[in-house]
Formats: structure tokens, C-alpha cells, sequence
């Protein structure tokens, strides 16, 4: 891979792991047109990092906030002491809970696509057609910005069902921000909870899958180079930008505007095959 390519995926990484247009499918189809076709697995372990810690640096007071209720719950647990209440008051305790119970159908149906990585990162068709199918999701999420019946909060039930929907994100060509903003909207939550959720379950998401990447690259002996270092660096600054366009868009109902370009990218594959 050449240095003008790296940062260029770097870019693409940056830029689509938040914008709801799939990051894994511009992945796909950047690395087909570059004529990349070995194995690029400490690159795309590294982009994926610099992009979660965009997510880190975004949501730092949450996180920070979620970690002090978590540990304060285990020392307490630890203790003996009654923590009860704590489960019914503490939001972020809650918040913390979701996001474990979330996790739980993500790293399920992630292992098992796993399994056909192979097959489905390397298939343009199953892209387009995936690109399409996000972008009917964002534009069907139009009718639920504003919904006034929005009485329920977050459930296990809520947070069961948008795991599904990021572990089926690992499907080349499925926005996983897409899926499971516009997921959280159609299960009764404001744009603004579901935004946040979305990125708060992607953590352990993103890292529970690069640290068993980085078990592969170990075992085959790969390793870092310059060129994944600055694409690395360029996927985070990118990143950062597009995770704030994309909340900035959340917030004020214009999520759904990427619906288009979806169609228009996901069309365009399918006749460069077909046609």
C-alpha cells in the first residue's frame, strides 16, 4: 500500500464510521479500487482504533460518569454494603447496564459473521445491495424525529434489540450509527438518547473486535508500519469532524438526508457489475 492510499482510507474510514453511509462497505470497495487485495488487517485494526478514539474524546464526561457509578457499585458491592438503591437511581449505573446487555447480541452475531468475513468483504455486490437497504432505513427514520410519543425510555427489551442491529452492522454496506440511531428512534427514543446509546454501545464493539483482530495479527506475524500510523492519525481527526457533523445533523433532524447518497452509491456498484 502506498502513503497516498493509506491516508486516503484513513479518510474514508474517519469520515463513514459515523456518517451512516458504512464504513466497512467504503472499506470494502476503497481497497477493490486501489487493487489492494492482501490481507490489511493491522491497517484496518488501526483506523478503527483512531476512530474509537474519537468516540472517547466526544463522549469523555459521559464515560468518565459511567466509570465512577460502575466502580462505586463494585465497591460497594465488594463491601457489603446495600446498594439497591443505586440500581433503581443511578441513571449512569442503568446506562452502564444497557450497554453491557446491548453488547451481548452484538458480540453473538458478530463472532458468527465472523466466521464468513471471507466471503462477505470481498463481495461488491452484497455492498450495493446493503447500501441501498441503509438507505431506506435513514430515510423511513424521517418520520420519527419529532414523534410526541415518546413516554418510554430505555428498557433491556430497546437495548436487546439495537445490539441486533449493530452486530448485523458487520455486514459490509450496514451503517452500524445508521442502524442503530435510527433503530433507538423507531423504538419510541428521543434523537438525541438514541444518538448517544449508539455511541456509547460501540465501544466495547470496536474493541472487543480490534483486540481479537490484534490476536490474529500476533499469530501471523504482521506489523505496523509508518503508512498505518498516519492513516491511524488521519482517521481520528476525520473522525472526530464527522462524529460532530453527525450529532450536529441528529439533533436537528436531518439524519436521514444520507438516505440518497446510499441509493446513489449503492446503485452505481450494482450496474458497474451488472451493467
Amino acid at each position: 500500500m502506498e502513503l497516498y492510499q493509506g491516508i486516503i482510507l484513513g479518510i474514508i474510514q474517519g469520515l463513514t464510521e459515523f456518517l451512516p453511509v458504512s464504513s466497512s462497505g467504503h472499506l470494502v470497495l476503497g481497497q477493490i479500487f486501489f487493487g489492494i487485495t492482501e490481507s490489511q488487517l493491522p491497517f484496518d485494526i488501526s483506523v478503527h482504533m483512531g476512530t474509537l478514539l474519537a468516540v472517547l474524546v466526544v463522549y469523555a464526561s459521559d464515560i468518565r460518569a459511567i466509570l465512577v457509578s460502575v466502580f462505586g457499585f463494585i465497591s460497594k458491592a465488594v463491601s457489603l454494603k446495600p446498594m439497591a438503591h443505586l440500581l433503581k437511581e443511578d441513571k449512569n449505573l442503568q446506562l452502564a447496564g444497557l450497554i453491557l446487555i446491548g453488547s451481548i447480541p452484538t458480540a453473538f452475531i458478530g463472532l458468527v459473521i465472523k466466521q464468513f468475513e471471507h466471503i462477505l468483504f470481498a463481495s461488491e455486490v452484497l455492498v450495493g445491495f446493503m447500501l441501498i437497504l441503509t438507505g431506506t432505513i435513514l430515510w423511513t427514520s424521517k418520520n420519527f424525529y419529532f414523534s410526541k410519543s415518546k413516554k418510554d425510555g430505555f428498557s433491556i427489551k430497546k437495548a436487546l434489540i439495537i445490539g441486533v442491529g449493530q452486530g448485523l452492522a458487520v455486514i459490509p454496506g450496514i451503517s452500524r450509527s445508521g442502524t442503530t440511531i435510527a433503530l433507538g428512534m423507531f423504538l419510541g427514543l428521543d434523537r438525541h438518547n438514541a444518538a448517544k446509546f449508539s455511541f456509547l454501545l460501540s465501544i466495547p464493539a470496536i474493541l472487543g473486535a480490534q483486540i481479537l483482530s490484534i490476536k490474529d495479527m500476533i499469530n501471523s506475524g504482521l506489523v505496523i508500519d509508518s503508512i498505518t500510523i498516519y492513516a491511524t492519525i488521519v482517521s481520528f481527526i476525520t473522525g472526530l469532524l464527522a462524529l460532530k457533523l453527525l450529532l450536529s445533523l441528529v439533533h436537528s433532524g436531518r439524519f436521514h438526508l444520507f438516505a440518497p447518497y446510499c441509493w446513489l452509491i449503492g446503485s452505481l456498484v450494482l450496474l458497474s457489475k451488472f451493467v
